[in-house]
């Protein structure tokens, strides 16, 4: 019988249970890969097997899952995990599923390519059935089906998400959307989750997918024994074979037509899960379960999004947060700010690396102290998906809704022994967790914006990065400093090329050194040498007076390319920035108003 034909008969299909913690919990394995045992130790993979066999499985994976290292090694395990895998199953008439994990970040290998140089070895050793399991996104997902489609049209393609109990990966992206998404290819013949989740939270979760999408695809659903508790240095899962099989049974109850184990779970777990599912009655593999309503969103208070989104132009004003605990003199500024009518204050989150103020708490006490619209900047460096989640929550409590995205500055060299970059996502990844919060917990949604690069070599590939940050849920933009006819030129083709709002980046320089020092040392910014050479001997007074004439210079090319202006307060000159700002007012720009 092949695996359609099983699916088809109404019978849940009940896969085996972990391998990596069954196998390192054995005496002698805690530190053990249970990969490479396929070369060193095959018959204790084959004894696995064998006991998840015994146990009432239908379905095995090879122990595949985990294939860093050399290509030559991996294609070994391979080799050696199908010959393992499949004379074990056949004296009980079970599946063999070809199992891929997730594809290395940043390997010399796409996702796309990755997954194809498995699936050909999986394909040669005569396997037809995979399963691509605890995937934190769907890269290189399609292009799987599709070579598997090419290569062999019979071949049957589980694809299974991991989403965290808030119902998101590790790179932040909704597992609602995913499965949405994975439902709808044509080469992926069944969708599901494992791993991460315990029984519980995984079938509250499945319970809230609207089934009708799978179009008759069925949906698989294998989560871990429970949550691990660290006993020494051995993970242990305390979750209970009876209170495991009987949340199996309610998961295909509720439209799962394919039910098995993840982390923790053992021969016992699914000796009791094939017992509990003996004796359902036979159904369709795409009973729908009754989708749970998602939770109303609101607009909420957010004034600089109303006024781009009513076409008028705005000025945002950035002040870099204290190094100290002392915040007087950067409300003041705040305040000068919003009363010579600037439309948002931005707060740099720890700019180049260094630890300030910190940008969200600045933008709360904006909000409540002087009436004043925050955008605080958030990056990647710092803080994991839960920390950064928290910090979100906490935003919107507080009414604060525009945020600006960024991957953020490397913590310097010398401090990087003891100050640890976390890089949990990047900018674009961020963007789309951000923007699917909605579906997990947040009523009001943040007005996203991204960074973008005009004076980057490679302006192409930023544009692209852009394009991509958009269909992730980005509204617009704020620039670099513009400060040459190139950036001004890439403005143009960036206002050509993208949808969103553009806020164009306006740096005063203020001397000489300032000059120099922003050309040498400030990733992002360029200033030509005729500007530079300007500076040259010009006292405090005379540098502002520059700075001014070619600042509102800049301002008034940016305004056919962008919808407001980025202005950078340099060394806290709020003074100088009110005076751009009052000459800007008082020019006429289209859609600018003064007393906004």
């Amino acid at each position: 019988m092949n695996i359609r034909d099983y699916l088809a008969g109404g019978k849940p299909l009940l896969f085996d249970g972990a391998m990596g913690t069954w196998y390192a919990a054995q005496p002698g394995r805690a530190e053990a890969r249970c990969e490479t045992a396929n070369l060193r130790a095959p018959q204790e993979i084959a004894a696995i097997h064998r006991a998840y066999l015994e146990a009432g499985c239908k379905a095995i994976r090879t122990n595949t899952f985990d294939l860093s290292g050399d290509w030559e090694t991996a294609e070994e395990i391979i080799r050696a995990g199908c010959a393992i895998a499949r004379p074990a199953a056949e004296p009980f008439g079970a599946f063999v599923f070809a199992d891929l994990g997730p594809a290395p970040q940043n390997g010399p290998l796409s996702p796309a390519a990755h997954y194809r140089r498995q699936a050909e070895v999986f394909l040669a050793q005569g396997l037809t059935c995979f399963i691509a399991e605890t995937l934190p996104s769907a890269e290189g997902i399609p292009e799987l089906a599709q070579y598997l489609k090419e290569r062999c049209p019979q071949s049957f393609l589980l694809v299974s998400f991991a989403a965290a109990p808030d119902g998101v990966t590790r790179e932040g992206l909704s597992g609602r959307a995913l499965f949405e998404r994975a439902a709808a290819l044509d080469g992926v013949d069944g969708v599901g989750f494992n791993c991460v989740s315990g029984p519980r939270h995984l079938l509250e979760f499945i319970r809230g997918l609207d089934l009708s999408l799978l179009n008759g695809k069925p949906l698989s659903v294998m989560p871990n024994a429970g949550y691990p508790t660290v006993l020494g240095r051995r993970v242990a899962y305390r979750g209970g074979a009876d209170y495991f099989a009987e949340l199996m049974a309610d998961a295909a109850q509720s439209g799962a037509s394919i039910v098995g184990g993840c982390c923790g779970t053992t021969p016992a777990h699914i000796a009791r899960a094939a017992q509990a599912l003996e004796g359902l009655p036979d159904r369709s593999p795409a009973l729908p379960a009754q989708p749970r309503a998602k939770a109303e969103v609101r607009p909420g208070q957010n004034r600089l999004r109303d006024k781009l989104a009513a076409g008028k132009r705005v000025i945002t004003v950035e002040l870099d947060p204290p190094a100290d605990d002392q915040a007087d003199s950067f409300m003041e500024g705040v305040r000068a700010l919003r009363a010579a009518g600037a439309d948002a204050v931005t707060v740099a989150d720890c700019p180049v690396g260094r630890p300030r103020g910190d940008s969200s708490l600045l933008a709360c006490k904006i909000r409540r102290e002087t009436g004043a619209e925050p955008l605080p900047h958030l990056t990647c460096r710092d803080r994991n998906l839960n920390a950064t989640k928290a910090l979100l929550l906490g935003l919107s409590m507080e009414g604060v809704h525009n945020v600006l995205l960024v991957t953020g500055d490397p913590i310097p060299t010398q401090d990087r022994d003891e100050v640890k970059s976390v890089f949990n996502f990047n900018s674009r990844k961020l963007t789309a967790y951000v923007s699917g919060l909605t579906d997990h917990g947040l009523s009001t949604p943040f007005q996203i914006f991204g960074a973008l690069n005009l004076n980057a070599p490679n302006f192409a590939k930023q544009l692209e990065l852009a394009r991509e940050k958009e269909a992730a849920g980005a509204a617009g933009f704020l620039t670099q400093p513009v400060h040459s006819p190139r950036a001004l030129d890439n403005l143009a083709r960036a206002r050509e090329a993208l949808s969103g709002y553009i806020l164009g980046g306006v740096f005063p320089i203020v001397s000489h050194r300032n000059a120099l020092f922003l050309n040498n040392e400030v990733a992002g910014v360029s200033v030509p040498e005729d500007i530079v050479k300007r500076y040259e001997n010009l006292d405090r007074e005379a540098a502002e007076a520059l700075a001014l004439e070619l600042s509102v210079q800049t301002a008034r090319a940016m305004v056919p390319y962008t919808d407001g202006w980025y202005l950078m307060t340099p060394f806290r000159r709020t003074g100088l920035i009110t005076r751009i700002m009052a000459s800007l007012q008082a020019g006429g720009d289209p859609g600018l108003d003064p007393h906004s």
